[in-house]
């Protein structure tokens, strides 16, 4: 009799270990699939600047952050925060010291992932490539999940989805636009497949040229390619701004007389989107809004 109460009592305390566990986890969307993380954790280290912005959007603070953000409107979001190290290296001393509770990483800090996740639970919440507003509105559902911000994340990917109906009204009758990366003097262009097509594919934006190669950095181009060509708009992008580098900006390198013939130049239809935000913090909550304003306030000056 007594071996069978020790046993139901066993089996009761395994049940209770299992409700406890399954209580204090959560099963989110990564860009690794499901996976389960600890349940509203106090103690979080962030490598993602995409992250990054959405947790400060949904009010969450970090416990640790890169030293180096490259976008300044999260300074304060991580004045407090410990330095862990940068986008591509983690400090891994600096975050066993910090005994986060969950670390986040992606895109630039996606390849730390396992290493990472000898320390503590990590998730790689990537986001790249087409269907970037929604990769984007599920990692705002997940950080809400995880957080116990479910009400304030659907707040966010209700404005997103606002915003974004807005500008397809605008981006119909625009004509066609041109997606193009400058590097100093070097200049190349992306299309619809490519980590910037969500421009095209989701605001409903008609590019001036269909068979761009899809590639990192995008497709070199000359610009005697840019004049034949001939866009209606313009976007640009500034790499060397973005990662904080002193070189020719966007606005001196395209200013040429080749590119002064196509119809966007003439027609003074040139967007400089704000680089870092576009191009390190892409998919986060803030800085997809800002593009998305600076987007829209754009194509209503030509309405």
């Amino acid at each position: 009799m007594r071996a069978f109460h020790r046993t139901a009592f066993a089996f009761a305390f395994a049940l209770t270990a299992q409700t406890a566990l399954a209580a204090d986890t959560v099963a989110v969307d990564t860009a690794r699939g499901v996976v389960e993380v600890p349940n509203q954790p106090e103690t979080v280290a962030v490598f993602d600047i995409a992250a990054l912005d959405t947790i400060n959007a949904l009010g969450i603070s970090v416990a640790g952050a890169p030293q180096r953000l490259y976008v300044d409107y999260l300074e304060n979001a991580t004045s407090n925060a410990e330095p862990v190290g940068s986008l591509f290296e983690p400090d891994f001393e600096a975050i066993n010291a910090l005994s986060p509770e969950l670390i986040i990483a992606g895109g630039r800090s996606s390849r730390q992932v396992d290493a990472l996740n000898e320390l503590a639970p990590t998730i790689d919440m990537t986001i790249w490539g087409d269907g970037m507003l929604d990769q984007a509105k599920a990692r705002f559902f997940a950080y809400g999940k995880i957080f116990g911000k479910e009400a304030e994340a659907q707040d966010l990917s209700n404005s997103l989805d606002a915003k974004v109906s807005e500008i397809q009204g605008q981006t119909a009758n625009a004509g066609n636009a041109l997606i193009v990366l400058t590097n100093g003097s070097k200049v190349s262009v992306y299309g619809k497949e490519s980590r910037f097509g969500w421009l095209h594919s989701e605001l409903g934006w008609a590019p001036a040229i269909e068979d761009v190669k899809a590639s990192t950095h995008g497709e070199a181009v000359s610009f005697e390619f840019i004049r034949e060509t001939n866009p209606d708009w313009l976007i640009v992008v500034d790499r060397a701004a973005a990662i904080g580098q002193d070189a020719t900006l966007a606005a001196e390198t395209l200013n040429n007389k080749l590119v002064a013939e196509t119809t966007a130049w003439k027609s003074g239809q040139v967007i400089y989107l704000d680089a870092a935000k576009v191009y390190i913090a892409a998919g986060g909550y803030q800085s997809t809004m800002d593009t998305l304003d600076a987007l829209s306030s754009a194509l209503q000056k030509t309405n």
